[in-house]
């Protein structure tokens, strides 16, 4: 048996995410997850409100170190320099647990009910980005926009990171908001119109 809540519900993570691999996440019930981390399921619902949530443990976590992350930001940087910055503190987490989050992707990428639940997330996590920005006096609309753009630039670095172990995230992170430098720049002076 787990000594410390803390362990029980690491244990039961990991317990998820094996059974959801071998079974499929609709397969495997919280009394076998309860059972596989050597608790009972009263246990694991002391822990965890459902079956999917053992799969997002850390979201409020992730919340807090955006917008700590994004409003201790050097003054006199861009949204986007703030948000490179943000998601490289945050990212570290996620590297360090990488054990863990590859195969969460995978469950989740097979898994519909997970990947609106995934959406779900990160809906309130640009929510989060945003409202951190819009405090550090970007007007709204910008901060809206620049949110939702870095955090599609964040989940491309985060699946590059995924498909390529050779680099490490914060590599992922400065190729994809360089990308968005060069998409913006190009923007600005080319046409994409037909030819006249």
């Amino acid at each position: 048996m787990p000594r410390s809540g803390l362990e029980a519900r690491r244990r039961l993570q990991q317990a998820a995410l094996e059974l959801f691999r071998e079974r499929g996440f609709d397969r495997t019930t919280t009394a076998e997850i309860a059972a596989r981390a050597g608790v009972n399921e009263r246990t694991y619902f002391r822990h965890f409100a459902d079956k999917r949530e053992v799969l997002f443990d850390g979201e409020d976590d992730l919340r807090a170190s955006l917008a700590q992350a994004v409003a201790e930001a050097p003054e006199g940087l861009r949204p986007f320099e703030i948000l490179l910055l943000a998601f490289r503190r945050t990212g570290r987490a996620l590297e360090a647990n990488r054990s863990f989050a590859e195969p969460r992707f995978a469950v989740i990428a097979a898994t519909p009910a997970l990947q609106e639940r995934e959406l779900a997330k990160h809906a309130s996590l640009t929510e989060v980005v945003a409202e951190a920005l819009r405090r550090r006096a970007v007007p709204d609309r910008l901060a809206a926009l620049a949110a939702q753009t870095g955090w599609a630039a964040y989940r491309q670095a985060v699946q590059a990171w995924t498909n390529d172990p050779g680099q490490g995230l914060d590599a992922h992170l400065t190729q994809a908001f360089d990308d968005l430098r060069t998409l913006s720049a190009a923007g600005s002076s080319t046409t994409t119109g037909p030819e006249r």
